[in-house]
């Protein structure tokens, strides 16, 4: 997958958390993306099965697209948390958080979950 794929599916998955129902328009106002651009995505990650769309159009995360989701929000925000421990602010932790989330390895991932472990909450 791809690291737009993934911010479209971490989006919905946090959109999911604060509201009843996700639609392609509300992804497309908290990403600020076209709508076009979101559409095309949207039914990218419909066909290859990481999303489901209702005849409402309301965006739901198959169990496929969930994991994804949930690994990409849980590397956001415990890199987060590291940068800010280490003194970075908060809003440049989350900009660099995310632009590392997407690329650091699952290992070197779990090496500094492991490094950290109780020093942030």
């Amino acid at each position: 997958m791809r690291e737009s794929g993934e911010m479209y599916l971490e989006t919905i998955h946090v959109l999911s958390k604060e509201r009843a129902v996700v639609r392609s328009i509300d992804v497309a106002d908290h990403m600020n993306f076209s709508k076009p651009s979101v559409s095309r995505a949207v039914n990218r990650l419909k066909d290859d099965g990481y999303l489901d769309m209702s005849p409402e159009g309301f965006l739901t995360l198959t169990s496929k697209g969930l994991e994804v989701a949930q690994t990409i929000y849980e590397r956001h925000v415990v890199l987060t948390k590291i940068l800010v421990k280490l003194g970075v602010s908060e809003g440049t932790a989350a900009e660099d958080a995310c632009k590392i989330e997407h690329d650091i390895s699952a290992e070197t991932f779990e090496a500094l979950k492991k490094y950290v472990a109780g020093q942030i909450d």
